[in-house]
């Protein structure tokens, strides 16, 4: 038996050793990258170079909050615990492909009772009809070895191996996602508390006008139409401050449910938003290739399409396969294993299909096809790819211009409310004039707050469209 199985292996690793693969080897398409960025300008980023590289690109907010929900979007989110489940399922492919190089051995150990139709005569001589039984055991091993000579199997690993690294940057695809929307939606919320902060100071200041203008009619030097139009201010405001709570209230239950949390067991307090938006360099449009998981992912089925064209141009040629039995037959057990009871046999099976209606160059043409198709989508995923960085850039770069101009003028907003309501206080302007400040006041808050939160989540979308820190190499199949 160790003969025969010996015999087979070097059969088999004989056939391998003169085997070749069919099909195209994979190189990756050329794609000529402009050596910048066309919205970088003058726009200088407030970070280090390698700030990507030092760990979580979420703590460059410096902010404890943040990071504590960060840190559970792979303990808990239902996305990112899927594409994990996913990639679990393509490496398990990858292992099922490379059994292929391996043959198949089986044991068995048989029994059966058979029954056998016969006769004997009596001593009158009449012929009375038996079934004579008898057992027959059986105990060997079997083997079947595909020998891989035109690279089949070879490709088929080849493809799945590099379907299980596109799941792998899938995977950091689904994370950076799920980190980059919490990371928006914080700062959202944290301008929504922000907001009504301001809405409360607002509703303050206006109180403090009504007093006002209730003391001057009760003088005689105001008419009852101020007091009603303060009145008026006042509940506009205080509507606002209401309504603020629905987008604040919205926003807490996205981030809840993206840590994986019902929004009834979750709760965040309010707290000051920060000032400052710590930004990232872009670096050079070459790196973006390396950088991007999606970019990463559609390159990898590039890969996997191309060796999937190998594997259909295997079926022109034909199958060697390798089979061998050895087998002891006997009808009593304690005999059975025995020389004169064995049964051997060894030797190769070469099939070719002869027709078969077009269906291999049917296959091999869909799998050019398919091929081409991921080259496609490879352009465009890099192509776009492009574009996010270049609309964050250019985001980022205006918004912190337009900041420094809304700035200044809520500076001078706070200065011409002040000064009207002392003119207003001294008689000189109608309290029109106070309303007109206000609201300019208060829209100018507005608008810089919402100018605020936008740079903010215009920072996390750079960090998102160079990657987060991700690199290609952190794709594995194993």
């Amino acid at each position: 038996m160790n003969a025969l199985l010996r015999g087979f292996c070097m059969a088999g690793a004989s056939a391998l050793a003169a085997a070749c693969a069919v099909g195209p080897d994979y190189h990756r398409p050329q794609f000529d990258a402009t050596a910048g960025y066309k919205e970088s300008g003058d726009w200088k980023p407030s970070e280090p170079n390698d700030v990507l590289s030092r760990g979580p690109w979420w703590k460059i907010f410096n902010d404890a909050v943040l990071d504590d929900l960060e840190a559970q979007i792979d303990i808990s989110n239902q996305n990112v615990k899927a594409a994990e489940a996913a990639f679990e399922q393509s490496r398990a492919l990858v292992a099922q492909a490379r059994a292929g190089f391996w043959p198949t051995i089986a044991a068995n150990l048989g029994l059966q009772r058979q029954g056998q139709p016969g006769g004997t005569t009596n001593s009158a001589g009449i012929l009375t009809s038996t079934t004579r039984t008898e057992n027959t055991y059986t105990a060997g091993v079997s083997a079947n070895w595909d020998i891989d000579i035109w690279g089949r199997i070879r490709r088929t690993a080849e493809s799945n191996v590099a379907s299980a690294q596109a799941s792998s940057a899938a995977l950091a695809a689904a994370r950076l996602s799920a980190q980059g929307e919490l990371a928006i939606d914080y700062f959202e919320l944290r301008a929504q508390d922000q907001l009504e902060k301001l809405l409360e100071d607002t509703v303050v200041a206006e109180t403090l006008s009504l007093k006002i203008t209730e003391s001057r009619y009760k003088f005689g030097v105001a008419a009852r139409a101020d007091v009603v139009t303060a009145e008026t201010q006042l509940l506009s405001s205080q509507a606002q401050q209401v309504n603020a709570k629905i987008q604040r209230a919205i926003l807490e239950h996205a981030v809840a449910v993206l840590i994986g949390k019902q929004p009834a067991e979750f709760s965040l307090a309010a707290s000051a938003m920060r000032s400052d938006v710590p930004t990232v360099p872009a670096g050079v449009p070459s790196t973006l290739l390396e950088r991007r998981p999606d970019v990463a992912e559609a390159e990898r089925k590039m890969a996997a399409a191309n060796a999937q064209i190998g594997v259909a141009k295997a079926g022109y040629f034909p199958d060697l396969t390798l089979t061998g039995r050895d087998q002891y037959t006997s009808t009593a057990f304690s005999s059975l294993i025995r020389n004169s009871n064995r049964i051997w046999a060894a030797g190769p099976t070469l099939a070719q299909t002869v027709f078969d209606g077009g269906l291999v160059r049917a296959q091999v043409r869909g799998a050019r096809a398919s091929y081409e198709g991921t080259v496609d989508s490879y352009r465009q995923t890099v192509l776009a790819s492009f574009q996010q960085v270049e609309d964050e850039i250019v985001t980022l770069r205006v918004l912190e211009q337009e900041g420094a101009i809304e700035d200044e003028t809520v500076k001078k907003a706070r200065e011409a409310e002040a000064l009207t309501l002392n003119q207003y206080k001294a008689g000189t302007v109608p309290y029109s004039s106070v309303i007109t400040a206000q609201t300019t006041r208060l829209s100018a808050e507005e608008t810089a707050l919402q100018v605020l939160s936008s740079r903010l989540q215009a920072s996390v979308a750079l960090i998102e469209a160079l990657g987060g820190g991700w690199d290609a190499s952190m794709a594995t199949a194993k």
